[in-house]
């Protein structure tokens, strides 16, 4: 355990010296096991660990569904989503920032990606509501918050990767996602009505819509919700396996947005290198989390972090309260991606362990990597969102975000005492 204490300590003086948490993770895990194994031995786990990793196909659900979210995104259906969630509660005071919510909901079931939830979202949903004389706090926390269900609402790519270190069924482990992502949604426009019953002039109502123009806005947006249900569909009915689902899901986004005449000038080739990018990223972090996740095996860690838990407590369910209180501390250090990879190779054996199921563990973990994405002082959804619009400083965001991750810890709680909401779905699958 020293070893594995002191690999620990560097890493995190390497993270807050800047090196990349892919490389951090690699370089660590490369040396603590040819300190144990000998470098023979650790060189070639590197390479098998690499070779493995890129040539597994079941990693390229990760490049399909990320594909699949880019074509989405070009086809602009965010305007349509935000149109029909406006048209029914926008007239509502916190209307437009319950619709920014109801709509990131919407886009995210065929997204994936938090931050391009969050991007294509402020630039949708936050002028009407600075039109309309909405509260920035408010306004920008709706959107920051809202978009964090694109890592929650199938299909996920943190689900994804989840799924692959722990071996855990990834078709489970989406549809798993479904009632807490909704509950999730629900909770966050309990956090607006909240808002502004605090303070009624933060949304102002906006315009009321009659019911022939509601009806209008529902068939712009019919193609999500088939695209949504014939995926999630096929993978709770079996029909397909998740990597065929996200093949078919690409191809489907292609379709869609080639349909709206959104590839040309060079679009196209914009989304295919963006998804190649980011399946590069997500690969060489999986690399590397792997082979610090076999260093930190057979330096004994989990075993003895696990025994060390369970003397300090006979309750097993205190046990998760201690991780989940482990990452609510990261989640203000570090960032979201970088807590996944760091954590679940050291926590997902103690959870098993205990005898706890390791879907449900996916979907607590996933929820306290979405609080991560909006807590100071490294709420990466807060600065894509001042990326996209500098004149709302981080400060103002992060203040009105404090009723929304109030809800998220709700949600939080709800999953550890009522673990059905996550395995309720799951239990009627093959």
């Amino acid at each position: 355990m020293g070893l594995a204490l002191a690999a620990f300590i560097l890493l995190f003086a390497l993270l807050f010296a800047g090196l990349p948490i892919a490389f951090g993770l690699l370089l660590i895990g490369f040396g603590g096991f040819a300190l144990l194994q000998g470098l023979p031995a650790a060189l070639a786990m590197v390479g098998q660990v690499g070779f493995n990793t890129v040539m597994n196909e079941e990693l390229s659900v990760i490049p399909l569904f990320i594909l699949m979210g880019g074509f989405i995104a070009a086809s602009r259906l965010s305007d349509e989503l935000f149109g029909a969630a406006n048209s029914f509660v926008g007239h509502l005071r916190g209307g437009l920032a319950m619709s920014s919510v109801i709509a990131s909901a919407g886009f995210a079931s065929v997204c994936g990606s938090s931050f391009a939830t969050a991007a294509t979202m402020a630039k949708v949903s936050l002028p009407p509501m600075r039109r309309f004389g909405y509260a920035d706090s408010l306004a920008s926390a709706s959107v920051a918050a809202g978009a964090t269900l694109g890592i929650m609402i199938p299909p996920s790519v943190p689900l994804l990767i989840y799924g692959f270190m722990t071996r855990t069924d990834v078709g489970k482990l989406f549809i798993a996602a479904i009632i807490p992502g909704l509950i999730g949604a629900l909770l966050y426009v309990g956090a607006v009505l909240w808002s502004v019953w605090r303070n009624p002039d933060s949304g102002q109502p906006g315009e009321r819509t009659s019911a022939r123009e509601r009806l209008r806005s529902l068939r712009k947006v019919w193609a999500v919700a088939a695209l949504f249900v014939f995926i999630i569909g096929g993978i709770y009915l079996g029909v397909f396996t998740p990597t065929e689902a996200a093949g078919v899901g690409a191809f489907a986004g292609f379709l869609f947005a080639a349909a709206r005449r959104e590839l040309g000038g060079g679009r196209l080739l914009e989304v295919l290198l963006d998804a190649a990018r980011s399946t590069c990223s997500i690969l060489i972090l999986l690399i590397g989390a792997l082979v610090f996740s076999n260093f930190i095996d057979i330096a004994g860690v989990p075993k003895a972090l696990g025994a060390s838990v369970q003397s300090m407590t006979s309750e097993p369910w205190m046990v998760i309260v201690v991780i989940l209180i482990v990452y609510l501390v990261l989640g203000c250090i570090l960032d979201s991606m970088s807590m996944l990879f760091l954590t679940v190779p050291v926590f997902y054996p103690i959870v098993s362990s205990l005898g706890y199921d390791l879907v449900w563990f996916g979907i607590l973990v996933v929820t306290m990597i979405e609080v991560a994405l909006i807590t100071p002082p490294v709420g990466l959804n807060v600065f894509v969102l001042h990326q996209v619009q500098p004149d709302i400083a981080t400060r103002t965001i992060f203040r009105g975000l404090a009723p929304f991750v109030t809800a998220d810890l709700i949600r939080v709680s709800l999953l550890v005492a009522v673990p059905s909401l996550a395995l309720w779905l799951p239990g009627f699958m093959g």
